[in-house]
């Protein structure tokens, strides 16, 4: 589908979603934020629905401005994938083995390792710039310098809620490793030190919604925020890379007769802010729940954990400001999700997937987000899909 516009206070609101469709409180989320003196340009994914701050699946456009609350707390969260050379016919009736093996290789949850990762010890890690960014932790707000040791600890791990690691095959039956994480405890941290600073600006106090407080330019509030985002934003795919790396140690392992190879990891953030350029302006453009869809860009668009995601090329829509859609989106608060659904429908939804099937991830049945299939038939114009990838292991914390 093309957008539909709708009409907003200071610019119009491109939605590549059935407005109808849209709850009154990511309505009104948008709307306040089309109300920023700053904004230059607003767009709505298809997996749009309300969020805390703003509105997951959107991209906001600002000139000489960033709202952090807008970001989101899980900064530089995202996706990465890799295509293995093993096929679906390499793989073992039972899979419980290597889920386990997974668990016990990569930290779920709040778990960390119990020593720092060497990268050093992978073959063909990318560990240029690597002591570079951690000598960079000195210089980040002094608030979370306690954290430093916990960081450490914790890059290379997966998390909870939404975040997963998969073991896919596409429709080809090539095996894939997908997962999806990002910052960590730091990078929340960070998130709640700044969107408190920034909500006692004096430029801030008129704003219809106290979460949308910004950051402006060539004030020392945004060289901070703009410092502590970025290393956040590259801790975050940092994280990602080290938990492939280990994930392919596993699979070597598991899988010595294949002599697995891997090819190049895609890894796209979508919770971010990255300078663009549109229309002959320098701005700041942040996505939150969504992903980079420039020309020809690689990116991962998953579903839930009992159906299938897409690895995807952007075609370069600059009315979406090069964007398409994160996920599939959440169609009922987590809450609602418990109140509704039992282990029982987790199992029936999860049919042939190896995983968690217990009362701890109920939230996240599929029956909990909109059709992914939905979802890309509205951003065809966004994107144009590569491989449609179908879980056979899913690790939740």
């Amino acid at each position: 589908m093309s957008y539909v516009e709708v009409p907003g206070a200071r610019v119009p609101i491109r939605m590549w979603a059935d407005p109808a469709s849209v709850e009154d409180g990511a309505l009104r989320q948008l709307q306040n934020v089309a109300t920023l003196p700053w904004i230059k340009g607003l767009a709505v994914m298809p997996d749009v629905h309300f969020g805390k701050g703003a509105t997951v699946g959107s991209v906001i456009a600002m000139r000489d401005a960033v709202c952090p609350a807008a970001v989101g707390v899980d900064i530089g969260c995202g996706m990465s994938a890799v295509r293995t050379s093993l096929t679906a016919n390499d793989l073992p009736g039972d899979l419980s083995r290597l889920r386990s093996k997974i668990e016990q290789t990569i930290p779920v949850g709040r778990g960390m390792h119990d020593s720092a990762i060497d990268p050093t010890r992978f073959h063909g890690f990318a560990t240029a710039g690597w002591t570079d960014f951690w000598s960079r932790f000195a210089g980040v707000a002094d608030a979370v310098k306690f954290r430093e040791g916990r960081a450490v600890k914790q890059m290379g791990t997966l998390g909870s809620g939404n975040h997963f690691w998969e073991f896919c095959i596409d429709s080809v039956d090539n095996v894939w490793i997908m997962l999806h994480s990002g910052s960590r405890n730091i990078g929340k941290e960070l998130a709640d030190h700044h969107i408190g600073v920034a909500q006692q600006l004096p430029h801030n106090q008129g704003l219809v919604d106290r979460d949308l407080a910004v950051f402006v330019a060539q004030t020392p509030q945004m060289a901070a925020y703009r410092n502590d985002l970025f290393w956040a934003q590259e801790y975050a795919r940092h994280n990602r890379a080290i938990m492939m790396a280990l994930s392919q140690d596993v699979i070597r392992r598991e899988f010595k007769k294949a002599k697995v190879t891997f090819e190049p990891e895609i890894s796209c953030h979508h919770n971010y802010v990255a300078e663009e350029r549109y229309e002959g302006m320098d701005l700041l453009v942040t996505r939150k729940g969504a992903i980079r869809a420039g020309s020809g860009e690689y990116g991962i668009i998953p579903g839930s954990m009992g159906t299938g995601s897409y690895i995807v090329k952007g075609l370069g829509n600059e009315k979406a400001f090069n964007s398409a859609s994160h996920g599939a989106g959440r169609r009922m608060s987590r809450g609602a999700a418990k109140r509704r659904f039992s282990t029982k429908d987790l199992e029936e939804q999860t049919r042939g997937v190896e995983c968690r099937k217990d009362s701890g991830v109920v939230d996240e049945i599929p029956a909990a987000y909109k059709p992914i299939e939905q979802v890309m038939e509205q951003q065809s114009d966004l994107v144009e899909v590569v491989a449609k990838l179908k879980q056979v292991i899913c690790v939740k914390g």
